[in-house]
C-alpha cells in the first residue's frame, strides 16, 4: 500500500516539475516522441501526434467562436438599420393614427411577426383596428398582471405567463406560442408573437427593442393633446 502511495506521490511531483519546466521536453526530442498519451476514443497516440489533435481542436473552436461573433455582428448591424429606418418612418407620419400603423408594420416585418398586438391608454382618431386596443392605464383591471413590467419598463422575451395571454391575443393564443413584448411606460403595450416557440426566448437580447419602443414614445409625444 505504501509503494502505491509512493508511486503516486512520484507521478505527481513528475507532473509538477514538468509543469514548472515546459520546454523539457524540447532538449530531449527523442523522449517526447516515444511518450504516449491514452485517449478515450481510440488506441494511444504519441505526445507529438495528441498535441497535435489539442491544437486542431482548440483551432475549431476557436472558427466557431468566430462564426458566431460574426453572425451576432451581422444580426446587430441589421437591427441597427431596422432601428434607424423606423424613426425615419415615424418622422415622416403626419398624425398619430399614422405612426401607429408604422409601427405595427415594423414590428410584423422586422420581427417576423405571426401575430402583432398593441395596447395603448389615450385614444388614437381615425384607427380602430381589430389589434390595437385602448385601455385607460390604472383603471383597468386586466392590465394588473402588466405592472411590474410597465414599471421596469424592459422589454421580456419568452412564453409569457397565463394571465397575460388573454387581454394580448384574445383567441389568437396559438400564433403566440413565444412573444417578445414591449412595455412603454405611460403608453402602453406592444406584443409580438410567434408561433414557433423557440422564437422569442429569456436571455435573447432586448436592447434593440427597447430603443424601438423609445422611438415609437416619442414620436407619438408630438401629437400628444393636439
Amino acid at each position: 500500500m505504501s509503494e502505491e502511495k509512493k508511486e503516486r506521490l512520484s507521478a505527481h511531483e513528475v507532473a509538477v516539475w514538468l509543469r514548472r519546466h515546459p520546454k523539457f521536453l524540447g532538449q530531449y526530442p527523442d523522449l517526447a516522441m516515444s511518450m504516449v498519451v491514452p485517449r478515450e476514443d481510440g488506441p494511444a497516440a504519441s505526445l507529438a501526434s495528441y498535441q497535435l489533435e489539442v491544437l486542431r481542436d482548440k483551432n475549431r473552436e476557436l472558427n466557431k467562436r468566430l462564426a458566431d461573433l460574426f453572425a451576432n455582428a451581422q444580426d446587430n448591424e441589421r437591427l441597427a438599420v431596422r432601428t434607424h429606418q423606423l424613426a425615419l418612418a415615424l418622422m415622416r407620419a403626419d398624425t398619430a393614427a399614422d405612426t401607429v400603423r408604422v409601427m405595427a408594420a415594423s414590428m410584423t416585418e422586422d420581427f417576423d411577426g405571426d401575430a402583432v398586438r398593441m395596447v395603448l391608454f389615450e385614444p388614437v382618431a381615425g384607427l380602430s383596428p381589430d389589434w390595437l386596443q385602448i385601455l385607460p392605464s390604472g383603471r383597468d383591471k386586466r392590465l394588473a398582471p402588466f405592472k411590474d413590467a410597465l414599471v421596469a419598463g424592459e422589454p421580456i422575451c419568452g412564453r409569457l405567463n397565463p394571465d397575460k395571454m388573454p387581454l394580448l391575443f384574445g383567441d389568437a393564443q396559438e400564433s403566440a406560442a413565444s412573444v417578445a413584448l414591449i412595455p412603454m411606460p405611460g403608453t402602453g403595450l406592444i406584443a409580438i408573437g410567434s408561433k414557433d416557440p423557440n422564437r422569442f426566448f429569456p436571455g435573447m437580447g432586448t436592447l434593440f427593442l427597447r430603443l424601438m419602443g423609445e422611438v415609437f414614445v416619442t414620436a407619438m409625444l408630438r401629437f400628444d393633446k393636439k
